[in-house]
């Protein structure tokens, strides 16, 4: 059985109020990154929560739903799916 490799990831800025989106192979070390700061795209942005993560056994199908989660719908779908967890914070 083949491995699910490939995690889609939203995290959800105490700082800001906004999401960040990205996909890795290796989930725990790429939260490290971002808790710690050592990611240029996000520390300004600083605290987070992982809010949502998704496994996929390709790393096509991972990338296009990264992106759709930045689009405007892709944000809308988000908003909906994590409605109580959103009004938690």
């Amino acid at each position: 059985m083949k491995k699910l490799e490939y995690c889609v990831y939203i995290l959800f800025s105490l700082k800001d109020k906004q999401f960040y989106t990205g996909y890795t192979t290796d989930l725990k070390q790429r939260l490290t990154d971002h808790f710690h700061g050592h990611s240029t795209n996000t520390s300004f942005r600083r605290p987070f929560i992982l809010l949502f993560c998704e496994y996929f056994l390709s790393k096509k199908d991972a990338m296009r739903r990264e992106e759709y989660f930045k689009t405007s719908s892709g944000k809308r779908t988000l908003k909906i799916m994590l409605r109580d967890s959103l009004t938690e914070l």
